[in-house]
């Protein structure tokens, strides 16, 4: 166990002790996280793991950090800051994404190369890959990690999570199109190169249907699937919301949902 993790469990669980260094340990894992050195989540031997000592540290960061005046990128009172503050234009060169005005993200957000982050939302702990492009009013939750070359499209909800401590945020993968509107929350994991039609609305507890066999799953999306709004029949009559599975991602559905290089240069 390193340093850093041993005084954060150990803070964790003697809450009401005071513990010498750690908010200087606290605000060195925010640093970390931000720069992409340490990451809530990640994929070992095929299967997510989430690190919940990191979790637990953005938590215990709340009562050390005071709530204070804040003026960028506009007038707010709160305990985390943006986390462009104090940037010039050579940081944002060197970080080498894109920041339209009006993206909001706070600091112990990491956003790789190449990214475009339009007018939205992300929240500390997030990880955004190189080459993705969140669009307009999307909102990226706390921890929530996102892929390479991912299209987050407008209006999108990606659920993150930093309580409860055990639980795991959304995780999309590599390549993913999730359409306007959609909504992924309580952990869903979606798998590399998959389509989320506009609209489509996934927790842990929402039947993923199978449309030509009607086999049902749950909390993941397979690798190249397209999935749908869609309602299933309850057992009394009543119309249950579910997620359609449709079919495979094929050349017309990569001609619709293909991302644009150009924008990126």
């Amino acid at each position: 166990m390193s340093p850093l993790k041993y005084l954060v469990e150990t803070a964790w669980e003697n809450k009401n002790t005071p513990h010498p260094g750690l908010p200087e340990a606290l605000q060195e894992i925010i640093l970390d996280l931000d720069r992409g050195a340490l990451r809530v989540c990640e994929k070992q031997n095929g299967t997510w793991h989430t690190q919940a000592w990191l979790k637990k540290a953005l938590l215990l960061s709340f009562p050390l950090t005071p709530t204070r005046l804040m003026t960028f990128p506009m007038t707010g009172y709160d305990k985390i800051p943006s986390k462009f503050e104090g940037w010039d234009e050579a940081t944002f060169e060197k970080a080498d994404f894109r920041v339209v005005p009006g993206a909001l993200v706070r600091r112990g957000t990491y956003v790789a190369p190449k990214c475009i982050l339009m007018p939205s939302f992300t929240n500390f702990g997030a990880y955004i890959d190189e080459g993705t492009l969140i669009d307009m009013g999307a909102a990226i939750g706390s921890c929530a990690q996102i892929g390479k070359k991912c299209h987050i499209s407008a209006g999108a909800m990606i659920g993150g999570v930093v309580e409860p401590v055990q639980a795991s945020p959304v995780i999309i993968e590599d390549h993913v199109f999730v359409g306007a509107s959609a909504c992924l929350v309580e952990g869903v994991v979606v798998e590399e190169g998959a389509v989320i039609g506009m609209g489509t609305k996934m927790g842990a507890s929402t039947p993923l249907v199978e449309r030509a066999t009607g086999r049902v799953t749950y909390g993941r999306v397979p690798a190249y699937a397209v999935v749908v709004p869609g309602t299933m029949a309850g057992d009394s009559g009543v119309a249950l919301q579910c997620a359609v599975l449709i079919k495979q991602v094929d050349e017309k559905t990569r001609h619709k949902t293909a991302i644009n290089d150009l924008l990126r240069l």
